[in-house]
């Protein structure tokens, strides 16, 4: 069972009743786990190794924090808490700092990077649920907690710059809220560069950029475009998700789930700039990952494997995903597969595809695309 619970508290369940909500004070640093200028998980070594096809590596050095990012960077990050209550509490412990070293800090060559601490829903209330037990799960805590780091930073931080929302799973869910309530059609929409959303379904009228249930920010279909959102979950190319999948499918009528793939906003096949773990993935129980290459050491905290994956929005039996295809040659030295599904008992959980890969198997081109929009926005806003 803890397999299954560890990977499907990536999404949060439903919020249980509350007691009387009293916001953090984000005015301390203790609870952020990631601020510009500081030695925190975003601060991390993120250098690279390259390995090409012809089994050559390349050691792409550590790659420091730009100090004159024009733009800054806001990231909620997927439920990975370990705390043993429904919500977690405001302690950053290696869970949160590993999620931020996977996901969000390679941004920091390209925005100031802010992630605050919130008490999300944990890997025990889902626990609970799949047990059929009761749970104390509050998701909307999780999501107050995020509005007031959000307007502690407006406040404090922003002073009128661009800012590029970016999340994962329960995190995406938060910010879409976030897009929702406290940013459509209010002043701050201005200072929106672009919202990236993985990894939880986005509803939009079928064939369509804008509406739904975002209604005044559109589907991001170029680089230049900004106050837009991306979205999409991954699974692996040709592989429908099921009927019972929590991702790519919705019931309601006229409505399609959102997909924007980050390395081609406009649509069809592209290459994928992956940046994958070279330890620990996110969660432990990943599918596990043969050698990168065969007489491949890899010492650093990601590898990437130029050429390998390429994606493309498709519909698949009526789900709407970012279909990842590995273009393997078994004649090279690489890999011919990537992990990263989940798994239960031995056996792949098909109805959650490549929910565990949906950030870093594009975090190359959502940080370029990030420096793209932030670049526009910027001249647009001189």
């Amino acid at each position: 069972m803890r397999s299954l619970v560890v990977a499907a508290l990536l999404a949060a369940p439903a919020a249980a009743q509350a007691p009387a909500y009293v916001a953090p004070d984000y005015t301390q640093d203790a609870n952020w786990l990631c601020r510009p200028g500081r030695t925190d998980a975003c601060a991390t070594d993120i250098a690279v190794t390259k390995v090409a096809a012809n089994g050559r590596t390349t050691v792409v050095a550590n790659a420091p924090a730009d100090p004159k990012a024009a733009i800054d960077c806001f990231y909620v990050y997927p439920t990975v808490s370990t705390d043993t209550t429904g919500n977690s509490d405001l302690s950053i412990d290696a869970a949160e700092t590993r999620v931020a070293k996977v996901q969000f800090a390679p941004f920091r060559t390209v925005c100031r990077p802010f992630a605050p601490m919130y008490r999300q829903v944990t890997l025990k209330a889902l626990r609970d649920v799949l047990l059929g037990q009761a749970t104390d799960a509050d998701r909307m805590m999780a999501y107050r907690d995020v509005v007031a780091a959000w307007n502690d930073y407006l406040a404090r931080d922003n002073g009128g710059r661009g800012v590029v929302l970016v999340g994962h799973s329960q995190g995406s869910g938060v910010i879409k809220a976030l897009l929702q309530n406290e940013i459509e059609g209010k002043p701050v929409a201005r200072q929106l560069v672009a919202a990236y959303i993985p990894g939880n379904n986005l509803l939009v009228p079928a064939g369509k950029d804008l509406g739904g249930e975002l209604k005044s920010t559109p589907l991001c279909r170029g680089a230049r475009q900004t106050g837009c959102v991306v979205a999409w979950v991954s699974f692996r190319d040709g592989k429908a998700p099921p009927a019972d999948s929590r991702f790519g499918r919705t019931t309601t009528p006229g409505m399609a789930v959102a997909c924007v793939n980050p390395a081609a906003l406009a649509g069809g096949r592209a290459p994928l700039t992956a940046l994958l773990p070279a330890g620990s993935a996110i969660v432990d129980n990943a599918s596990a990952q043969p050698a990168w290459a065969k007489g491949v050491t890899v010492t650093t905290p990601f590898v990437a494997l130029p050429g390998l994956l390429s994606g493309e929005c498709q519909t698949l039996a009526g789900a709407n995903v970012l279909a990842i295809r590995t273009d393997a040659n078994p004649a090279d030295p690489r890999t011919d597969s990537i992990g990263g599904d989940v798994v239960f008992n031995g056996q792949i959980v098909e109805s959650w595809g490549l929910h565990l890969l949906d950030v870093n198997a594009v975090i190359g081109d959502m940080v370029a695309l990030a420096a793209a929009q932030g670049k526009a926005w910027s001249a647009a806003h001189e």
